[in-house]
């Protein structure tokens, strides 16, 4: 079933209550469709760097489509929306890439990201590196991307648990990132999305803090106040160390089109 969504969205990033400097950048373009959360590493300013050209290269992707939001509705269908999204990632690794082999300052920079882009009734999601995207629907809350980290291998080989992974040394180690080989292969999913879902992107900044339980009672909380959720989120991460910077993301759905059986559902 075709129908058309309206996208709520709110956004707020965050140094967290340890470090100077946030690497983290986000962009929110209810117009477009779009939402775009990056986590730059790399010393000498360069993560802010590459978090920043990530964001702003995926962004001017998307701005530059043929296509315009139809005046009635945002955002409107378009055909070749995981293309799109592929495109984008790929674009901003190459961009990144070259400028840390450019300038020995940039050496060793590098970025995740996680770009959401809505569209007709159905949600894309690509995304490179252990920056996240959860769905609350029915008021449970589930993550929908998988990390490339570490952690994540071992947790997939049964080698530790969930709980394990969070505690790990290593929990910060990614096994694929943005700018750091000349090629990248992200991985991208469509679903179909139902009035009422609310999707989170997020840095691991905050779910390495906070807990899906914690982080799925802020959303319930605030379920109607998207800006007040996600200062929810922030503090909450905060009130807990804020060992790293934070940033959230949140989309809610309002859509006039009633439930339907979803095409490629996570």
């Amino acid at each position: 079933m075709t129908g058309l969504i309206h996208v709520i969205m709110a956004g707020l990033t965050d140094p967290g209550r340890v470090r100077s400097e946030n690497e983290d950048r986000i962009a929110t373009h209810p117009e477009l469709g779009l939402a775009v959360l990056a986590d730059g590493m790399g010393g000498h300013q360069a993560g802010e760097v590459a978090s920043g050209m990530a964001v702003d290269i995926v962004t001017r992707h998307f701005e530059s489509r043929e296509w315009q939001p139809a005046p009635e509705f945002q955002p409107t269908q378009t055909a070749d929306e995981p293309e799109t999204v592929m495109e984008a990632i790929r674009k901003a690794n190459t961009a990144i890439y070259e400028a840390a082999q450019a300038r020995p300052d940039y050496r060793g920079m590098g970025s995740t990201i996680v770009v959401a882009t809505f569209y007709d009734n159905r949600m894309c999601v690509g995304h490179v590196g252990d920056s996240r995207l959860y769905r609350f629907r029915s008021d449970t809350l589930e993550q929908i991307t998988r990390d490339h980290s570490v952690v994540q291998e071992l947790v997939t080989r049964g080698i530790f648990t969930a709980d394990e992974a969070r505690q790990s040394l290593a929990k910060n180690l990614v096994t694929r990132a943005l700018g750091v080989d000349a090629g990248i292969e992200p991985d991208v999913t469509e679903t179909t999305v139902q009035n009422g879902d609310i999707y989170l992107l997020c840095s691991d900044g905050l779910n390495d803090v906070l807990t899906d339980i914690q982080i799925g009672d802020s959303l319930r909380r605030h379920n109607n106040d998207l800006d007040q959720a996600v200062r929810d989120l922030v503090d909450g991460a905060n009130t807990h160390g804020g060992p790293d910077n934070i940033s959230v993301i949140l989309v809610r759905i309002d859509s006039d089109t009633p439930r339907s059986n979803e095409l490629d559902e996570i």
